[in-house]
């Protein structure tokens, strides 16, 4: 027996040995299956973490980092299985779906909090049984909550937070009974709240708060009696808080009145609802309340002065509601609270001097409200204030001297009151300030005294009171400094250069003072600079180039300033820029084209009451999105560019009161446009309201064949009109032929389209009776004035001239002199024939007599009429006046110019007329001559305009042709005489020559006359006929 014993012996480990193997090959089955599933995630995760580095082939899962492995009971059996899997924080990036769950069934816990998980959470995850921790909190999970997640029963804790989940909270949620936490905050699921949610009966921990969940909160909550934190803030939640939510005696969250019964509360937190009604009275008797948060809500009424019973109070927020009345003496009782926050309500009144008593106090927020009275100076006392926001009310007085005793303020914001007197004498030496908000009130005192260094403080604002004195140097070691306000304001002195130590401001306004002198260079080295407004004050000195270094700069407004000199190109340099004004200065010049480089000014440009001049840069219409363009009261002249309607975001412009003229570009702006833009100005024309409207089928699209045939023929008639001169006005004879009927309708006989020679002379001979001295009211030096009132009621002033002459010709005497050959004094008919106009400066020739006169005429044309000429055909060539070519540098052969860089630049070069071309320019210089003698004379002008040049005229090409090779060999010796009218007050006289056809000159003629002179000024209508004497009224 004892050997069959010892066999059995041993045997038994044999057959344990067995056993083991047996179990140890099946368990090892069940865990290659996890250690392959687990792989597989690994290999479509994103660069997969080094935590995943032990994640290896050859190595079991259980020893994996973030892996625990359990030996799981499975019959006789105990293999290990993988049951949880906890890698937070780690820098996973894939998709959950990707990970096979049916091959981990055993998995009990499951943290994968703070990844880059996407995609959506997969229904498979629902399979787990036997899992009691899912947190998936601070990912980026998309998608609705899958309905099956019901099925996981055994959950005791559910963490969604901070994904992107959408759609409803699945009602199958109330399946899971054995939940503790359930937290889904900062997501975007909407919806209702599940009444289901109420079957969840061991809660603890509700948080459903930042969603967008609306409807009521579910009366079923009532039945939540484990319930320690309810967190449903920042939702659209709507109607009354459910008086059921009374039964939660272990809730740190409620409103209704049965609160009163929650004597264990300590945190009621129902911030950003809808929560309309009175806060319960019964909430004063909650003594274990510690932090009270209801604000964001639409709570009305006045807060209850029991609240000051809840002594451990430590935090109470009732901002951002409809709170009115006063506050409660009672809360100076709560001696343990640390911050008190009535912002942005309705309150009333005083604040209590109870506040004094406040001394845990570290931040006090009642701004935007309606309390009047003085501050305490108990607020003096509260040594431990690190906040103190009052801003916004109708506060008074002088603030406390001792605001910051203890040292620790920071944020210190009273704007927008009515406090006056000093400072408070504490703050100059309150250096743990970060921002001083003052602005607003009515302080006075020396800004020099009475504040000192803050080596933290980020914004000072001290605009809007009257503090007086220098700007301290000290603010230059405040070197934080990121806002500076000290506008409005009677600070004096200049600016400190010691300015430019705050590298970090960004908002600099000084605007609204006294400051004088002129701005320091060392601004302009603050490159962070975004919004400078130094306006309205004494500034002088100039803009310096040195502006082009505030890269950032987006504001600036130097308006109302005595400053002076050019406006620098370097400003289109400040590409940033949204907002410029430079408005009510000295600055002189013209408006530099690099403006235009400013594509991003959006709000406002402006530059009026200036004594700037030139004409307006093409470049301006750039600025596209640009709101607001001001360019009145300066001297610009010239036309209003067409490039300016492209300025489509317009929505004001104003250019009134300057000298420009011609046609207003058409812009969907200039609509409905007022005429207060345009006028007054030299002679501005276009199809809006107020102005005149421009008579031109000429337009600036013309190439320059197509005006040269327009010119050429308007050369030949002025200067057929100047060689046929010596006007001879025959004064009718008193028996002419009576004037003929006027119909009885009263009409304006000098409008551009009633006119009618005949009758207006006729009616001017009936309105004298024939010149009857009974009318004469003055006589001049060349004719007596007689007061005549016309058919329609007009009254004018005519001038009847001694002439008894009929030809116009320089052969014939005696001439009359015009004294003033202009392109402004050039008009064209219907039919582009040019006429002189404006006798204003004429005078008479009087045979065998000496004749001498004053000065008269127009600068850059004074001389002899064919000198006029002269410059009047440049002028016509070039688009502008030729004053740079009379300065004799061509004669003296100083500078090389080409033919073709002299012409008008906005005109097509020319094709097929160099040759007429060159002889007008050729004649030009003829005529300015500086000698008479050389000068040619009108008849032979006249022969050179008709005369058709050959094609070989001119053998070299007219792109290589110089100046001074087309004046060689200029004929010379010339007298001249022309056409033109009187003026006298607002009543113009035309005279003209009577062997020319009849016509008159109306204003839409006058137009187009100005479209090709540039420069026309022209504010009168004009009338040419076969009489010795016109009248018309003047328009300016």
């Amino acid at each position: 027996m004892r050997p069959l014993l010892y066999l059995c012996l041993s045997l038994v480990p044999c057959l344990l040995l067995l056993e083991e193997a047996r179990a140890t090959r099946h368990g090892g089955i069940l865990l290659r299956s996890q250690h392959m599933a687990l792989l597989h995630w690994k290999a479509t995760l994103v660069s997969p973490p080094l935590q995943m580095g032990s994640w290896q082939e050859n190595t079991s899962p259980c020893n994996w980092t973030g892996i625990m492995c359990t030996a799981i009971h499975h019959g006789r059996r105990m293999p290990w299985m993988v049951t949880n899997i906890s890698l937070p924080d780690a820098g996973i990036r894939g998709q959950l779906g990707e990970l096979n769950f049916s091959a981990l069934p055993f998995l009990t816990y499951i943290d994968l909090q703070n990844n880059s998980l996407h995609g959506a959470l997969p229904a498979s995850i629902c399979s787990l049984s036997a899992l009691s921790i899912l947190d998936l909190t601070y990912n980026q999970l998309t998608g609705k909550n899958p309905y099956e997640i019901g099925n996981l029963q055994s959950l005791s804790y559910l963490g969604l937070s901070f994904n992107r989940l959408t759609g409803h909270i699945p009602v199958s949620l109330g399946n899971l009974t054995m939940l503790n936490v359930l937290v889904i905050h900062q997501t975007m699921v909407s919806g209702s709240i599940p009444e289901e949610v109420g079957r969840l009966v061991n809660l603890q921990i509700l948080q459903l708060s930042n969603n967008t969940l609306s409807g009521f909160i579910p009366k079923t909550f009532g039945n939540l009696t484990q319930l320690s934190v309810l967190l449903l803030f920042g939702n659209r939640l709507s109607g009354p808080i459910p008086q059921e939510l009374g039964k939660l005696v272990h809730l740190q969250g409620s409103i209704p009145p049965e609160l009163g019964d929650l004597n264990m509360l300590n945190k009621l937190d129902l911030d950003r609802n809808e929560i309309t009604g009175p806060i319960p009275s019964e909430l004063g008797i909650l003594l274990n309340l510690q932090s009270l948060d209801l604000s964001g809500n639409q709570i009305s009424g006045s807060i209850p002065g029991g609240l000051g019973n809840i002594i451990k109070l430590v935090f109470l927020s009732l901002s951002e509601n409809r709170i009115t009345g006063s506050i409660p003496q009672e809360i100076g009782n709560l001696i343990n609270l640390q911050y008190l926050i009535l912002s942005q309500n309705k309150i009333s009144g005083s604040i209590p001097k109870t506040f004094g008593k406040l001394q845990s106090i570290q931040g006090m927020l009642i701004f935007d409200n309606k309390l009047s009275g003085s501050l305490p100076q108990e607020f003096g006392e509260l040594i431990s204030v690190v906040v103190l926001e009052l801003s916004i009310n109708s506060l008074s007085g002088p603030l406390p001297a001792n605001i910051c005793s203890g040292g620790r303020l920071r944020y210190f914001n009273v704007h927008s009151n009515m406090f006056n007197g000093p400072s408070p004498s504490s703050l100059k030496t309150c250096t743990s300030l970060v921002r001083l908000l003052l602005q607003g009130n009515q302080l006075i005192g020396d800004i020099s005294q009475h504040f000192g260094v803050y080596p933290q403080l980020i914004k000072m604002h001290l605009a809007s009171n009257r503090l007086s004195g220098h700007i301290s140097p000290n603010l230059g070691a405040c070197t934080q400094l990121t806002v500076l306000h000290l506008s409005q304001n009677m600070i004096n002195g200049s600016i400190p250069p010691i300015l430019s130590k705050l590298s970090n401001l960004v908002e600099l306004k000084l605007d609204s003072n006294n400051l004088s002198g002129e701005i320091p260079l060392e601004i302009y080295t603050l490159a962070n600079l975004y919004s400078v407004n130094l306006s309205s004050n004494q500034l002088t000195g100039s803009i310096p180039t040195q502006i082009e270094k505030l890269s950032n700069l987006g504001n600036l407004d130097i308006s109302g300033n005595s400053l002076n000199g050019l406006i620098p190109e370097e400003l289109g340099a400040c590409m940033n820029l949204r907002s410029l004004k430079i408005n009510g200065n000295h600055f002189s010049g013209s408006l530099p084209g690099a403006i235009g480089n400013l594509v991003g000014l959006q709000t406002m440009l402006d530059v009026s009451n200036n004594n700037l001049s030139g004409v307006l840069p093409q470049q301006l219409g750039k600025l596209e999105i640009l709101e607001s363009l001001n360019l009145s009261h300066n001297q610009f002249s010239g036309s209003i560019p067409p490039s300016f309607a492209s300025m489509v975001s317009l929505s004001t412009l104003d250019v009134s009161y300057n000298d420009l003229e011609g046609q207003v570009p058409t812009a969907r702006l200039l609509q409905n446009a007022s005429e207060s833009w345009f006028l007054p100005n030299k002679d501005l024309c276009g199809n809006l309201s107020g102005l005149p409207p421009c008579y031109s089928t000429l337009v600036a699209g013309h190439h320059k064949r197509k005006t040269l045939g327009l010119l050429l023929p308007i050369v030949l008639v002025v200067g057929f009109s100047i060689a046929a001169t010596t006007i001879v006005i025959i004064m009718l004879s008193h028996n002419r032929k009576p004037p003929e009927t006027v119909t009885a309708e009263a009409r304006d006989l000098f409008s551009v389209w009633n006119f009618d020679g005949r009758l207006a002379f006729d009616d001017i001979v009936r309105a004298t009776e024939d010149f009857d001295d009974k009318y004469i009211i003055g006589t001049g030096g060349y004719g007596q004035v007689y007061k005549a009132q016309l058919q329609d009621g007009q009254l004018v002033a005519v001038k009847k001239l001694y002439h008894t002459e009929e030809e116009l010709d320089d052969e014939r005497s005696p001439p009359i002199i015009h004294r003033d050959i202009t392109s402004n004094n050039i008009l064209l008919d219907t039919t582009f024939k040019a006429f002189v106009s404006d006798f204003g400066t004429a005078r008479i020739l009087k045979p065998d007599s000496s004749n001498w006169s004053a000065l008269a005429g127009t600068y850059g044309y004074i001389a002899p009429a064919m000198y006029c000429f002269g410059v009047v055909v440049l002028e016509l060539v070039m688009g502008k006046h030729p004053r740079d070519l009379l300065d004799g540098t061509l004669s003296n052969g100083e500078q090389v110019i080409l033919v073709k860089d002299i012409l008008d630049q906005r005109l097509a070069t020319p094709t097929t007329e160099e040759n007429r071309l060159s002889l007008l320019i050729k004649l030009a210089f003829s005529c300015l001559e500086s000698s008479p003698q050389a000068r040619p004379s009108m008849r032979e002008a006249y022969q050179m305009l008709i005369k058709r040049p050959s094609s070989s005229s001119c053998s070299m090409p007219f792109s290589a042709l110089t100046l001074q090779q087309i004046t060689k060999g200029i004929p010379g010796n010339i007298g001249v005489l022309g056409i033109t009218w009187e003026s006298t007050r607002c009543v113009v006289m035309v005279l003209h020559n009577s062997t020319l056809k009849p016509l008159f000159l109306p204003l839409l003629v006058a137009r187009i006359a100005a479209r090709i002179f540039h420069n026309l000024s022209f504010h009168c209508v004009t009338i040419m006929g076969p009489w010795a004497t016109y009248f018309v009224p003047c328009t300016s």
